[in-house]
C-alpha cells in the first residue's frame, strides 16, 4: 500500500474531510503559501522596483471606488505602489520569518527537552526553570529586548541589511519553552519503557536512543504547538514591525504595510491599511484553524 493509500484510509484524512471549516482554512493556508511564493509571478507588479512607480498614481482608491482603476485592484499606497502586489510581497517577508522563527524555537525547544527529560537531576532543574522564568514574560517583550540590543550593538544600515534574521533570532528565542516541556513530558513517560530499556542493554548510545526511539513520540504534540505558534509568530513580527522596530520600509511585511497605511486611515484613505489587515488577520486564523483541528485529530481520546 502506498503512502497516499495509507493516507487516504487514515483517521485524519476522515477528520479533515468531516469538517467543511478545516479544509476551507486548509485551502486559505494554501493559497497563501503559493502566492507568497510565486509573488514575482503571481504579483501584477513589483512594488518595490522605484522605476516602475507613478506618484501620479498614488491614493488610487480601489477598483469598485469612484476614482478606481482596473489597473490597481485594491488601490495603490502613498508612493503610487500596487497595495495587492505590496500584500503579496509582505505575506512573503511574514511566512518566512514566522516559518524560520518557528523552526528555530522546536529545533531548541525540542533538543533542550529531550536533554531535560533523558539526562534529568540538575540539568534538567536548569533547563526547566529558565523555561518557566521565560514563560512568566510575555514573548512580545522578549522578542522587542532582543531586537533592542541588537539595534543598539549594530550600525543602522548594518541592522537594516540584517532586520530578518534578528527578528527571527528574537521570535525563536521567545516561543522555545513551549517545546521544551511538551517534549520533556513526552521524554519522562518514554525512557522507562521496555523497548527504551531494551535498546540501553544491547548497547545503543543514548544520544541515539533520545533521537531516534524518543523522539518520534514527541512529534505529534510538537506539530500541534508549530502550527499555532506559527501564527502567533507571524502576528509577533507583524506587531514589531508595526511598532517600528520590525522590517524597513524598504523590505516591508505585512505588519510594515499596516504601520505605513495607518498613518493615512483618518484621511480617507483606508484602503492603504485595511486589505494588509484584513490578509493578516485571514492568515493567523486560517493557520489557528489548522492547529486546532490537528490538535483533536492527534488526541486519541477523541477518536
Amino acid at each position: 500500500m502506498t503512502a497516499l493509500a495509507r493516507l487516504r484510509d487514515s483517521d485524519m484524512w476522515w477528520s479533515f474531510r468531516r469538517s467543511p471549516i478545516t479544509v476551507a482554512a486548509a485551502v486559505i493556508t494554501l493559497l497563501y503559501f503559493l502566492g507568497a511564493a510565486f509573488a514575482p509571478w503571481v504579483a501584477p507588479y513589483d512594488p518595490f522596483d522605484v522605476k516602475s512607480l507613478n506618484l501620479m498614481d498614488a491614493f488610487t482608491p480601489p477598483a469598485w471606488n469612484s476614482g478606481g482603476s482596473a489597473k490597481h485592484l485594491l488601490g495603490t499606497d502613498n508612493q503610487g505602489r500596487d497595495v495587492l502586489s505590496a500584500i503579496l510581497y509582505g505575506t512573503r517577508v511574514s511566512l518566512m520569518i514566522g516559518l524560520a522563527a518557528i523552526v528555530l524555537s522546536v529545533t531548541t525547544g525540542v533538543l533542550l527537552g529531550l536533554l531535560a527529560g533523558f539526562r534529568g537531576g540538575w540539568l534538567e532543574a536548569v533547563i526547566m526553570r529558565l523555561a518557566d522564568i521565560q514563560l512568566t514574560v510575555p514573548a512580545i517583550l522578549i522578542a522587542l529586548t532582543l531586537d533592542g540590543v541588537a539595534r543598539a550593538a549594530l550600525p543602522k544600515n548594518v541592522h537594516d541589511e540584517i532586520a530578518i534574521w534578528v527578528l527571527v533570532l528574537s521570535i525563536g528565542f521567545a516561543y522555545w519553552p513551549q517545546f521544551a516541556r511538551v517534549t520533556r513530558a513526552t521524554t519522562l513517560a518514554e525512557k522507562n519503557k521496555d523497548y527504551v530499556n531494551a535498546a540501553r542493554i544491547i548497547g545503543v548510545p543514548g544520544a541515539r536512543i533520545a533521537l531516534t526511539h524518543v523522539l518520534p513520540n514527541a512529534w505529534g504534540p510538537v506539530l500541534v504547538i508549530a502550527t499555532i505558534e506559527l501564527a502567533l509568530a507571524i502576528i509577533a513580527e507583524a506587531s514589531l514591525s508595526y511598532l517600528g522596530v520590525g522590517m524597513p520600509a524598504t523590505q516591508p511585511s505585512l505588519g510594515t504595510l499596516i504601520r505605513i497605511g495607518n498613518a493615512f486611515l483618518f484621511s480617507g484613505e483606508w484602503w492603504i491599511v485595511i486589505f494588509p489587515a484584513l490578509a493578516l488577520v485571514i492568515l493567523s486564523l486560517a493557520v489557528n484553524l489548522l492547529g486546532d483541528w490537528l490538535r483533536d485529530a492527534l488526541n486519541p481520546k477523541l477518536r
